[in-house]
């Protein structure tokens, strides 16, 4: 199962996001589960960097399953609309395969 973890900070702002694991639901090479979350969630990140004016740490391990997304400070509109396109995307995959493959949360901290 994959667990992506959306962090807020208790004004709502987005502070990280946490995605690992890979989601099992086929064979790798073949798993349109596990590819539709990095797709996601790389394309959230690579947009983050490319299109908005974001500070921004990224850490991961591919083998793991495993991407760590950490800003710096409290984030624009633009970037706070792209992470919200992530989550719906996210949302929708969680409910269309179920929370054996997807479990996504948001934590405030």
């Amino acid at each position: 199962m994959t667990k992506v973890t959306i962090y807020k900070s208790n004004n709502g702002s987005y502070r990280r996001f946490t995605c690992e694991g890979h989601s099992g639901f086929a064979k790798s090479g073949s798993d349109i589960v596990c590819a539709s979350i990095s797709i996601l969630v790389i394309n959230t990140i690579n947009s983050l960097e490319a299109l908005s004016n974001e500070g921004i740490e990224v850490d991961s391990d591919e083998s793991a399953g495993f991407i760590d997304c950490r800003f710096l400070n409290e984030i624009n509109t633009g970037s706070r609309l792209l992470v919200d396109s992530m989550i719906l995307g996210l949302q929708t995959i969680e409910e269309q395969y179920g929370s054996k493959y997807l479990r996504l949360k948001i934590k405030e901290v």
